[in-house]
């Protein structure tokens, strides 16, 4: 195989290659080499097998993959693309190949194969689909459903609008679009970022990807060949973010145990044969005992919660007489075969913006909304996925599986949204995907977001940092105003109401007027949760761990926060009474000078945390909040440290890409100690955006030929 590697200043990979298959295997064989670790913990992942290396801290994950079926959709994937699109098989599987060749070199650089004891495994063909897979399948935030059932069993179907906010395990996004007609070159600007949980290695790669049929950089995903969601090819650019559409099913099933094995009851009343086997989970540890699964799955899909009752038992009719009854997921790949894994080279070879509607015609898992411009002047906002026609219970809560009416019908068309006065923003509220969700993102960062576009005449590339990193917090009104309300303090008190009134809203690391804001936010969060109206949302039912984030009190409140304190009424919880309280505490408790930044800092996750404490690195502040457009997450009223924010930044520029901008929060390498493995970090901090380097001569060509390769 023949390729050229070069790097930028920041390490960034920049490949050519003579085809597009040789393009793909260097890919593949690059990204093993920067990010060894990264993948291989991705494809233990899809296996459900990361116990075995990361200890029992990891069950939680393998027993979901292994019941959700994650490896055996990602096979079915790859085996139905290779029918239906011999081509794009052939590509991913030169990528895989390349994997291969460059994984036993990049695990030799990576000091976490030596210390876990772990040895770089083979990359099967499928293997880039089951990453995907594993990556995306929490993304639309099923779990939701679960929360969603507490709230009505125990507070009644209008409960659940009081708490609807973007979920704690969802990712969102901002993007917009500027056309010629706002921009200082008359070309189409294109920027945002997506907000992610934040992990080292990052879940972005940088990188340019050239052949003799295309020249596209951007931002992909490492174990996924080309370049799916934000990328530029010179004469056409595009972005996305979440839809917030509601694609994923739970349905409650009645399963009973036989002698032949299990049955689950169908809508027109018949038992038929749920197919079930047992897999082993192996652990790693002092106290590594192997753990067994049962791997159930019925007409609807892979039953991800519960289990049969023993043989001879009545099976529970309902979530009244049992609310961790068996539930079963469905989902579009698993029914279909298809990742929208066609869309990927279509989009890499796209010229203008018909083209790269064309490819997400393809498209399929995750629903996103999709920004396209292109250089002659067109543009595009539309929604891409695959989205189930079935009836409205499905969307909202686990629905009956023996109960006729809740079957798929078929497939929603994709809306198309509008430009309004050269602008478009996507930043996961309401849209154009508003037909396809249950809940969608508070209005505040688009709206924010389209207030500071439109306060300037002509736009450039180079200032969209300053929408990037706006830290305005409209959703602190409706806290503010009832502090405004409260009416005989004591005189710290009054003193802390006088100074948050008098604040900018402003979430900025450095400010201590922010800190404070945060630090009465927090406490008046407990102080709901303790309220006896909702102790019955306190203890949820006995549901996996990994779907816990859905479910617990605590990040639920803080995330609805500002619905609970502007609905009419609140089962009579005296809203004012505890703002005093959480003032007044506040008061007493906060630190003298004590700013944002101290206590919102950055918590990247990590597969394998420090040994100890005193090696992880002191991770910096961070200016931002939930809903400001720097959004930067923490859970108000347990932590100020954020573990979801920016997963990377971009500005792509259609006068000249060479203008375009781009950054991800620690490094385009994954090897802790390499130069370039946090370098870019302060950058990231301040909203700084890397360069994007486009000619070839003003990179640094690096030698592939004696690079130690796997050539088994």
């Amino acid at each position: 195989m023949t390729f050229d590697l070069y790097r930028d200043a920041h390490g960034i990979p920049h490949l050519r290659a003579g085809d597009v298959l040789a393009l793909a295997r260097a890919q593949g064989r690059v990204t093993a080499r920067d990010r060894a670790w990264q993948l291989e913990v991705e494809r233990h992942r899809v296996r459900g097998t990361t116990a075995a290396f990361l200890g029992r801290e990891a069950l939680p994950w393998d027993r979901f993959a292994r019941r959700a079926r994650l490896e055996d959709t990602a096979r079915r994937c790859h085996a139905a693309l290779e029918e239906r699109d011999p081509e794009t098989a052939a590509w991913v599987r030169a990528y895989v190949e390349g994997v291969n060749e460059g994984l036993a070199a990049g695990a030799r650089r990576a000091p976490e194969f030596a210390r876990t004891g772990l040895a770089p495994g083979r990359w099967e063909p499928w293997t880039p689909f089951g990453v995907w897979l594993g990556t995306h399948i929490l993304f639309a935030g099923f779990p939701a459903k679960l929360w969603r059932e507490e709230v009505v069993r125990h507070l009644g179907p209008e409960a659940v609008g009081l708490f609807a906010a973007d979920g704690p395990g969802t990712a969102g996004s901002n993007g917009w679009l500027v056309t010629g007609a706002r921009t200082a070159t008359g070309q189409a600007v294109i920027a945002g970022d997506p907000h992610r949980f934040i992990e080292e290695p990052g879940v972005y790669q940088q990188i340019r990807l050239a052949c003799p049929e295309f020249d596209v950089l951007g931002l992909a995903v490492p174990g996924v060949p080309g370049i799916a969601h934000f990328a530029h090819t010179g004469t056409v650019a595009w972005a996305i973010t979440n839809a917030m559409a509601d694609y994923q099913d739970l349905y409650r099933e009645r399963l009973r145990r036989t002698p032949d094995g299990v049955e689950a009851l169908d809508p027109d009343g018949t038992w038929r044969p749920a197919p079930a086997h047992t897999e082993t989970i192996e652990v790693a540890g002092a106290e590594g005992r192997p753990e067994e699964v049962e791997v159930i799955e019925t007409a609807r899909g892979p039953v991800v919660i519960g289990s049969p009752p023993p043989h001879g038992t009545t099976p529970a009719a309902g979530p009244e007489a049992d609310p961790c009854a068996p539930l079963a997921l469905r989902h579009p790949p698993r029914v279909t075969g298809d990742l929208g894994f066609g869309a990927l080279l279509p989009l890499l070879r796209a010229r203008r913006v018909a083209d790269v509607d064309r490819a997400f015609d393809r498209w399929a898992e995750p629903v996103n909304v999709v920004l396209a411009a292109d250089t002659e002047g067109g543009t595009l906002h539309r929604v891409a996925g695959r989205v189930p026609v079935r009836a409205a219970a499905n969307r909202v809560r686990p629905v009956p599986a023996w109960e006729p009416g809740h079957e798929w019908t078929g497939w929603h068309e994709t809306p198309y949204g509008d430009l309004d006065d050269g602008l478009a923003v996507m930043a996961n509220q309401r849209g154009p995907a508003a037909p396809l969700g249950t809940e969608f993102a508070p209005p505040h960062r688009a709206d924010r977001i389209r207030a500071l576009l439109g306060g300037r005449p002509r736009w450039r590339a180079a200032d969209m940092p300053e929408v990037h990193t706006d830290t305005h917090l409209a959703s602190a009104a409706p806290l503010l105003d009832h502090l405004a309300a409260l009416e005989g303090l004591a005189p710290a008190p009054a003193a802390l109401r006088e100074r948050l009134l008098r604040w900018d809203r402003r979430m900025a690391a450095d400010s201590a007027d922010a800190a404070a804001y945060a630090a009465v936010r927090g406490a008046l969060v407990r102080r709901l949760v303790a309220e006896p109206a909702f102790a019955v949302l306190a203890d949820p039912p006995a549901y996996p761990e990994v779907f816990q984030p859905w479910l617990a009190l605590l990040p639920r409140v803080g995330l609805a926060l500002e619905h609970l304190l502007t609905a009419p009424d609140l089962y009579g919880i005296d809203r004012p009474a505890l703002v005093r309280a959480a003032l007044e505490e506040t008061a007493t408790t906060l630190g003298e000078g004590v700013t944002w930044g101290d206590t919102h800092r950055l918590a990247p996750w990590r597969a394998l945390p420090p040994e100890a404490p005193g090696e992880a690195p002191q991770e910096p502040g961070l200016s931002g909040d939930h809903d400001c457009v720097l959004s930067t997450s923490s859970v108000p009223g347990l932590t100020d440290l954020a573990s979801r924010a920016s997963a990377a930044r971009y500005v792509w520029d259609l006068a000249r890409r060479e203008d375009s901008r781009w950054i991800v929060p620690f490094g385009a390498c994954g090897v802790p100690g390499d130069p370039h493995h946090r370098d870019q970090l302060p950058l990231w901090l301040t909203g700084g955006l890397a360069p994007v380097v486009t000619d070839w001569t003003l990179l640094t060509e690096e030698d592939v030929d004696h690079e130690d390769v796997d050539h088994e």
